[in-house]
């Protein structure tokens, strides 16, 4: 098949599985739980896919733990993100060299 085959595929895929949610649920869902657990998906599935990431990225544990609690250290006091992210990888890196 060719790369546009593929490409059109996908496209279909994606638009199916953004639009079914939307033509199923026309009225507003009413039931708390369920709006609560559909608010925090998106969170719990980032986590899923980021934390797994994290520990492995660096090909030793060590550095990727102490990266991460640098990491958690500054976003607790609210730094930017771009803060909280370029420390944690220069501590990741840091540590790596002492290892």
């Amino acid at each position: 098949m060719s790369t546009a085959v593929y490409i059109a595929i996908m496209a279909a895929v994606t638009y199916l599985v953004r639009m079914i949610p939307f033509t199923l649920m026309q009225t507003k869902i009413k039931s708390r739980f369920l709006r609560r657990f559909l608010y925090y998906i998106p969170y719990a599935v980032l986590s899923a896919m980021t934390i797994p990431a994290i520990f492995y990225s660096t090909g030793d544990m060590i550095t990727a733990i102490v990266g991460t609690v640098a990491a958690i250290i500054l976003a607790y006091f609210e730094l930017p993100l771009i803060v909280v992210a370029l420390v944690a990888a220069g501590t990741s890196f840091v540590t790596g060299l002492f290892i």
